[in-house]
C-alpha cells in the first residue's frame, strides 16, 4: 500500500520522467510507448506487430536501457531449439568427474525480447510459455525461477507469411497487449532522418530501476475500480462471446470464439495502470474503453465470414464497445 499522497505523486513523476526518456530515442509512436509501459507496470507481455524498419527492435533496447533492465534478444528462425531459449543441462568435469551443469539461455534476464517471434517452429515458441505465464523454466527435472520483472516483448511482421509459424491461440493469450505499431507521420519521418543519418547522437539516460517497476505493479494493483466500472469491462469480454445468451448478430456473425478470462484481467490491470500514468486514483469507462482494443484484438478468433467480408478484430472489437451501454 502506498503510505501517503506524497509517495504517490513522486511514483508518477518517475513514470512520466521515464516515458519522456523512452520518447528521446522513439520518434513519434507516443501511443505505443505509452500501451508498452502500462503492460510492463501490469506485469504483462506484450506482442509488437509492424512491417520491418518501424523501430520495434530499437523501442525495446531504449526501454530497456531507460529501465536498467537486464536485456536479451533472441533472433527467432525456423532452425531455433527450445534449448537456445531456455538453456541446457551440459557435462562438465568437477573435482575430476563428470557432472551435469545447468547452462542458463537468454530467457533469463528482465527484459526479453523475441524477435520475428513466428518464424520460430511451434515446438520452440512454446519454449516460452512457462516464462511468461508463470516466470519459471522447467528443464528436465529442475525448475528455475525467473529474476523479476520478467516481461516479454515479441514482434512480427503482419504481411509476410512464406516461412513463418502463427502463433497458436495458447500463446497469444498470454500476451497481454497486441499493439499495431504503424508507419510514422511525414514529421516524424524527418525527425528520424535527422537522428539517424546524420552525426546526431541521442543520449538515453535510466531512470527506473527494476525495484521501482516492482513497486509500480504493487501500486497498480491497488488503485480502487468502482462496481459500475469493473462491470463494463466484464460486459466486453462476455460480449466477445457468440454462445452467450444475448450475443449480438454481429459477434454471432463474425466470432467463432471469444476472449478468455485472462483478457478480464488485462483489462483491469491495465486501465488502473493508465489512471496511474495520468495522475488519477480511479479508473474511468474511458480508460477500459482505451485498452479494450490492444487487450482483446488477438483474443478473438474470427469466423470465414469475416475473413470474407474484410472484417478485422479491431473493427468488431470497436463495434462491441459501441454497443455495450454504461
Amino acid at each position: 500500500m502506498v503510505q501517503n499522497e506524497n509517495e504517490l505523486l513522486e511514483i508518477i513523476n518517475r513514470i512520466n520522467m521515464a516515458e519522456a526518456e523512452i520518447g528521446k530515442g522513439i520518434i513519434g509512436q507516443k501511443e505505443v510507448i505509452r500501451q508498452v509501459l502500462l503492460a510492463m507496470f501490469s506485469g504483462g507481455n506484450v506482442l509488437l506487430e509492424g512491417v520491418p524498419g518501424l523501430g520495434k527492435t530499437q523501442l525495446v533496447k531504449t526501454i530497456a536501457c531507460v529501465c536498467a533492465m537486464d536485456f536479451s534478444r533472441i533472433q527467432f528462425t525456423p532452425d531455433l531449439m527450445p534449448a537456445d531459449v531456455t538453456g541446457t543441462n551440459l557435462i562438465v568435469k568437477e573435482d575430476g568427474k563428470n557432472v551435469f551443469r545447468f547452462q542458463k539461455g537468454p530467457v533469463f534476464a528482465n527484459l526479453l525480447l523475441a524477435d520475428e517471434i513466428n518464424r520460430a517452429t511451434p515446438k520452440t515458441q512454446s519454449a516460452l510459455l512457462e516464462a511468461m505465464q508463470e516466470h519459471t523454466v522447467t528443464v528436465g527435472t529442475e525448475t528455475y525461477c525467473l529474476d523479476e520483472p520478467f516481461m516479454v516483448l515479441a514482434t512480427q511482421n503482419p504481411i509476410e507469411n512464406e516461412g513463418t509459424y502463427p502463433l497458436p491461440e495458447a500463446q497469444l493469450d498470454r500476451f497481454l497487449f497486441k499493439i499495431k505499431v504503424d508507419f510514422p507521420s511525414l514529421e516524424e519521418l524527418k525527425e528520424i532522418m535527422n537522428i539517424t543519418v546524420t552525426n546526431q547522437q541521442v543520449q538515453i539516460n535510466p531512470i527506473l530501476n527494476g525495484e521501482e517497476i516492482i513497486r509500480i505493479r504493487s501500486v497498480v494493483r491497488d488503485i480502487p475500480m468502482t462496481d459500475s466500472v469493473a462491470e463494463f469491462a466484464l460486459k466486453l469480454v462476455v460480449a466477445t462471446h457468440p454462445e452467450v445468451e444475448g450475443a449480438s448478430d454481429y459477434v454471432k456473425k463474425y466470432v467463432t470464439c471469444g476472449a478468455s478470462p485472462r483478457a478480464a484481467q488485462a483489462i483491469y490491470q491495465t486501465a488502473r495502470a493508465k489512471a496511474l500514468m495520468e495522475g488519477r486514483f480511479n479508473v474511468s469507462f474511458d480508460d477500459i474503453k482505451s485498452v479494450a482494443l490492444p487487450a482483446l484484438r488477438h483474443r478473438l478468433v474470427l469466423s470465414f465470414e469475416a475473413l470474407a467480408d474484410g472484417m478485422d478484430a479491431d473493427a468488431i472489437v470497436k463495434e462491441i464497445i459501441s454497443t455495450i451501454k454504461i
